[in-house]
């Protein structure tokens, strides 16, 4: 395997200078390079005769050069040159600007293969700066399938391409055959040298879906053995089994029932502690499901087994939330609850800490505060995050070091489908909240233009006067940060200056000082405004009961999963609640994507339906939070592939004779060197 991972620089035509280049796109080895896959596809193996070219429709055509190539200096820096060829169909003239080297390349009476596309109107049909060569000569960039290729400065497609070839055929016969004979020959997958061979020079398309097929299959097996393998090490931490108490101790201190889904996660959290292993589960859920009161649960089953909890939540309002809602409920059950965020005066971050590390107190609730050094726990024995999303791998990590191999259960209220959710969480243990609790009454939900804005000002009045309050979310905090988004500092000022003067308009949003948000929602929440104009600081978790109305403005700047979390702050109490979603914007994808919020209040349904319209990036945002950076899949678009590479590796990792077969070698050091970060 030596010539796999040699530096591209030895490669004809790269040199030391070049190789600086190709680093810019992270290729430094010719395995580097053979693993650069196409972004994309032009059909140049089809000929066509000169007479049946359509304008723009590029196409290869074989021609006669008929007159000798004429170069004319159009003014400084521009250069044209210009000839005519011929087929036994038809005449054609070609165009080159700043390409004067065709002259001599292009010779009268000769014949070459062209590739570009026809343009012209009613003065005549041309094709300017098409891609030739000889028609004698092997076809390098006529007459097959192109492979497109991501490019960066100094480095054009058909350079690219080249290197690629010679990388081929200097080292592929020594790449490692990830996938043994019997696994290829159940899923119909074809050999790893073609699959790479015809990814960059396919002979047929039907060759190209092959490869693409098998390096589809082998990205997602090697990253779903890779979580199975990582959850069955992080398993077999050993920790002293929990003694369960009854859940009904629990349940009989409830002022509501439970509701099936939220007994079945219970259960399973109940499972995993009174197991003799570290629990590592995401308890994912719909807005509204009750996922908090399962987090109150696994809590006191913690703390009646002598172990302290840490609840680390995204943002201090939410974090105060939890705390105000957690105490009153586990006080009886005799857990003592603290809160702890980095907005505290210092004193009183002191003297918290003190309990903390005195085991003073039992449940932690709070924010990155948690992690600090300076926050050290007596007997941590379980971690909760809530809303993992928002969190990288890093902070659940410095959490879980605060203890010795705490116990992790990790909450997220965006839905996501099953498949996806193994994938991006497949070293977590899953328990889904599938039903919300009774009572809870489905949203109205409306799409309207600013013709109807009156409309909705009368509406806000009624809600008001029926003693309601209502949500108006804003994209943007100040005027200037895009002319064309309505601000909420402005809009608040509008609101209470000039449409609802006889109302008590607040607001709310993420640059403002941590005590003036806790005052802005404290104050929505004590009743103090009837309209609270807010960002998305209010997304996640912020629950105030008599909140019946959410008004987005210019609601196609966000995703769906997004509007569907803001229409999940209002609809908490008894009343009936509505969202109604404002844009002007007429794209007609917009307008499908927003009508489907309309719809369905399903969070699975508008998750999915999200994820098909924006693809899995923009769907979760940044890539610490999880989604893997795969190179040919998609996730949106192989989910077949996706679950039956599933379904291989749980079989293969569930094995104990598998991975320690010799055939099996090249995978699991692939494996390891995919994960050996987090390994540790």
């Amino acid at each position: 395997m030596a010539r796999l991972f040699e530096s591209v620089r030895y490669l004809k035509g790269v040199g030391d200078a070049r190789a600086k280049t190709f680093a810019n796109l992270g290729i430094t080895t010719l395995y580097d390079l053979i693993s650069y896959f196409p972004r994309a596809y032009e059909d140049r193996s089809r000929i066509l005769p000169i007479s049946e070219l359509q304008v723009d429709e590029p196409a290869c055509f074989r021609a006669f050069v008929t007159s000798q190539p004429r170069t004319s200096h159009i003014r400084k820096g521009l250069d044209l040159t210009k000839l005519t060829v011929a087929d036994e169909t038809a005449r054609l003239n070609l165009s080159f600007f700043n390409q004067s080297y065709v002259a001599d390349n292009l010779h009268y009476g000769e014949e070459y293969y062209f590739y570009g596309s026809l343009n012209g109107d009613y003065m005549g049909y041309q094709i300017t700066n098409p891609v030739f060569e000889p028609a004698q000569a092997p076809g390098v960039v006529t007459r097959r399938i192109m492979p497109i290729y991501p490019l960066t400065a100094g480095l054009n497609n058909n350079l690219i391409s080249r290197t690629v070839g010679l990388a081929l055929d200097a080292c592929l016969d020594e790449l490692p055959e990830l996938l043994p004979e019997a696994l290829r020959a159940r899923f119909g997958l074809c050999d790893g040298v073609s699959a790479y061979r015809n990814i960059h020079t396919p002979r047929s398309f039907e060759a190209l879906e092959e490869a693409r097929h098998r390096l589809i299959f082998e990205e997602f097996f090697i990253f779903s053995v890779g979580l199975s393998l990582l959850r069955a090490k992080r398993s077999r931490k050993g920790r002293p089994p929990f003694a369960i108490p009854k859940i009904e101790d629990f349940e009989q201190l409830l002022p509501f029932a439970l509701t099936g889904a939220q007994k079945r996660a219970i259960s399973d959290i109940a499972g995993d502690l009174g197991a003799g292993r570290v629990m590592n589960r995401m308890l994912q859920g719909d807005v509204g499901s009750g996922k908090t009161v399962v987090a109150a649960a696994a809590a006191w089953m913690a703390v009646k087994n002598g172990q302290q909890v840490a609840l680390m939540a995204p943002t201090e309002i939410l974090a105060e939330q939890h705390a105000r809602g957690l105490e009153p409920l586990l006080a009886e059950l005799g857990v003592r609850v603290t809160l702890l965020t980095g907005a505290m005066a210092p004193a009183r971050k002191k003297a918290i800490r003190a309990a903390i590390a005195a085991h003073e107190t039992d449940l932690i609730v709070g924010t990155h505060a948690l992690t600090s050094e300076t926050t050290s726990f007596s007997n941590l024995g379980l971690v909760i995050a809530d809303e993992q999303h928002r969190f990288g791998v890093a902070q659940r990590a410095a959490l879980a070091e605060k203890g010795d191999n705490p116990h992790l259960l990790v909450m997220s209220a965006t839905p996501i489908p099953r498949t996806l959710a193994l994938i991006l969480y497949g070293d977590l243990d899953l328990s889904v909240i599938d039903e919300l609790p009774p009572g809870r009454q489905s949203i109205d939900t409306f799409l309207v233009g600013e013709d109807k804005r009156a409309r909705l000002n009368a509406f806000i009045r009624k809600q008001v006067a029926q003693g309601h309050q209502v949500y108006i979310v804003c994209p943007a905090i100040e005027e200037g940060e895009d002319d064309t988004l309505r601000s909420a500092e402005a809009w608040a000022e509008t609101l209470q200056m000039t449409v609802f003067p006889d109302l008590r308009v607040g607001l709310l949003h993420g640059k403002m000082k941590a005590a003036q948000k806790e005052e802005a929602m404290g104050a929505f929440a004590r009743g103090d405004y009837d309209i609270l104009v807010a960002t998305t600081v209010i997304e996640v978790g912020v629950d105030v009961p008599n909140a019946t109305l959410m008004v987005v403005e210019n609601a196609d700047r966000f995703g769906l999963s997004q509007l569907h979390q803001l229409r999940g702050r209002v609809g908490r109490g008894g009343n009936k609640s509505y969202c109604v979603l404002f844009s002007s914007n007429r794209n007609q994808e917009t307008l499908k994507r927003l009508k489907a919020l309309c719809k369905t209040n399903d969070g699975f349904e508008i998750s999915r339906e999200d994820l098909a319209l924006r693809g899995p990036g923009d769907f979760f945002g940044t890539r610490q939070h999880g989604l893997p950076a795969f190179k040919v899949g998609s996730l949106e678009l192989d989910l077949r592939t996706l679950q039956d590479a599933q379904t291989a590796a749980a079989e293969f990792a569930a094995s104990e004779e598998l991975p320690a077969l010799e055939e099996y070698k090249p995978l699991m050091e692939r494996i390891r060197a995919l994960f050996a970060s987090a390994e540790g």
